[in-house]
């Protein structure tokens, strides 16, 4: 192994040493992540597709390979797995975007003991004024990122909710909440779509074991 290199593919192969060191943990973990991507109401290729998008926010490249390789085998199209990266951009932009209206609670001395109210969110408008040429581009982007294409309305709003149980966003979660409702999502699906969310976030932690393991090894 380089003493220089962080991560190459034959890393993740030391993710299964963890079955030796806490095997009852490792193997919940397992068939936790079988569970939450195994076709029900929402198909694998959609799952899938979620996985991948979920990847791209908490950013991990072990994630990224595999659940590419595994919505190819899906039959996912290039453009599909494109569209689902790019709903997974807006949301990760998106997360700092909205958080602007705390920051702008904070910097005039908002009192409030809350800090998240449904109603600050109203306040994302006043970025127009201090910077319309960066503010109208963003929103120009998140639209498009969001518009019906290879994948449907319906389908990128669940993405864009799995994306936002992983950014931590309320204003998120409460906007693509609504809206996967809206195109016609049903409660089953949505817990199906954070499930696949939870998944990557949890299984970023854990295989980034691969590289604990490295730097403990010496």
């Amino acid at each position: 192994m380089s003493n220089e290199s962080l991560y190459q593919k034959s890393y993740f192969n030391r993710l299964s040493e963890l079955k030796d060191y806490a095997p009852e943990v490792f193997e919940a973990f397992i068939d936790f992540d079988q569970k939450a991507l195994a076709p029900g109401k929402l198909t694998t290729k959609f799952k899938e597709l979620i996985a991948v998008a979920v990847a791209h926010v908490t950013g991990f490249p072990y994630c990224i390979e595999l659940h590419t390789q595994n919505v190819k085998k899906e039959e996912a199209s290039k453009e599909e797995m494109t569209e689902a990266i790019m709903v997974a951009t807006a949301l990760k932009g998106g997360a700092a975007f909205a958080h602007s209206v705390n920051a702008l609670n904070t910097y005039d001395g908002h009192e409030d003991e809350e800090l998240y109210k449904k109603s600050y969110f109203s306040r994302i408008k006043e970025l127009s004024d201090l910077n319309n040429q960066a503010f109208e581009a963003f929103v120009n982007f998140d639209q498009q990122s969001m518009k019906e294409g290879k994948l449907s309305k319906k389908e990128k709003e669940l993405i864009a909710l799995a994306c936002a149980h992983v950014t931590g966003c309320a204003y998120c979660i409460n906007i693509h909440g609504k809206g996967a409702k809206k195109t016609g999502s049903s409660p089953e699906e949505v817990a199906e779509a954070i499930f696949v969310a939870t998944s990557l976030k949890v299984g970023s932690a854990i295989t980034h074991s691969a590289n604990a393991l490295n730097a403990y090894d010496g």
